[in-house]
């Protein structure tokens, strides 16, 4: 634990004195007068973020906002690009090298997949950062820096937290086939849960399915009085099948958005595991502009922890105004 306050302290104290060093009231990048330290192609910087988002998905408009935010204030240049096909996403990390960019960002659901485009880039003398999943797989790739959540951690508290409210049996509806950091997640739950924890295929591209699916489940096993969804699209939709199976299971998700919010608030889902990605838009960006004026690393080889945190009513109202404008 106390490494990891001193690695989020260090980038707390990090981001001050660069924003202090190189940006003015506004927070964006100053011009070079020959009076401070700043190197005068500090604002050169251009950043290529490539996730494996899907378009319009909430949560990475999260990350988007919050990597476009650092750039902002930094003086940096990003581009942001997703694919959830994972030999897409390869080609886009190598269209990155082609242009030379300053650095990549990028997520790793399907690590194997992207390996060579990473090794390549970092080949190519580009640092890469990697956020949200692949974590394992981050400095075997030559990475400089994990952000992000461990999958396993998060989803052993979240169990543990569905037994303290007295769960019996746990559904973990997973949205993505191949996504190794959503199956941590529920290995993770069935380990804190301690009981019996059924895992349930989705597809997050079709939200009627996904209702139909879990309240199939629900009807056939009555058993089944927890269910935990594994993105805030997938828990609104769960919510609904349990309110359509007429059960009385309840729903807990991972991550956070404006609908799991108030459905939080309404006690349709009692709580979300907050892994705040839009520092794992942010802090990357901030990372890489150290790393290019002043050679600084953040981590040292561990990974950089966003999360887990929580919201359930107790703290909901909070961060909900936050929630609204996208940053949350």
């Amino acid at each position: 634990m106390k490494s990891r306050l001193v690695i989020r302290a260090g980038i707390a104290l990090a981001g001050v004195a660069l924003l202090a060093a190189c940006s003015g009231p506004t927070g964006t990048q100053s011009q070079n007068t020959g009076n401070n330290s700043a190197p005068a192609a500090s604002g050169d910087l251009k950043v290529s973020v490539i996730t494996h988002g899907t378009a319009g998905d909430a949560f990475w408009s999260v990350v988007k906002v919050g990597a476009e935010d650092a750039a902002k204030q930094l003086g940096a240049g990003v581009t942001y690009n997703s694919d959830g096909d994972p030999g897409a996403q390869a080609k886009l990390i190598d269209n990155a090298v082609s242009q030379k960019v300053g650095g990549i960002v990028v997520s790793m659901a399907n690590p194997d997949a992207l390996k060579t485009s990473i090794e390549n880039a970092v080949k190519a003398g580009i640092p890469v950062i990697t956020i949200n999943s692949g974590s394992a797989k981050s400095a075997e790739f030559g990475a400089m820096a994990h952000v992000g959540q461990e999958e396993s951690i998060a989803g052993e508290e979240a169990g543990k937290k569905l037994k303290a409210a007295g769960k019996t049996k746990l559904l973990c509806v997973i949205h993505e086939a191949g996504n190794s950091g959503l199956n941590q997640r529920c290995d993770g739950a069935r380990s804190g849960f301690g009981g019996a924890v059924e895992n349930l295929q989705v597809d997050i591209s079709n939200p009627t399915d996904i209702e139909a699916r879990i309240k199939a489940k629900l009807q056939s096993d009555t058993a089944v009085d927890g269910v935990l969804a594994l993105n805030p699209q997938v828990a609104v939709n769960a919510a609904s099948a349990i309110k359509g199976a007429s059960s009385k299971a309840q729903v807990a998700t991972f991550d956070l958005n404006a609908d799991v919010v108030s459905s939080i608030k309404a006690g349709d889902v009692l709580f979300a595991v907050d892994q705040q990605q839009y520092q794992q838009g942010y802090l990357p960006i901030v990372m890489l502009k150290l790393f290019k004026d002043n050679a600084n690393t953040l981590g040292g080889g561990k990974p950089v922890l966003t999360g887990p945190g929580f919201v359930d009513k107790s703290n909901v109202d909070k961060v909900a105004e936050y929630a609204k404008n996208g940053k949350r």
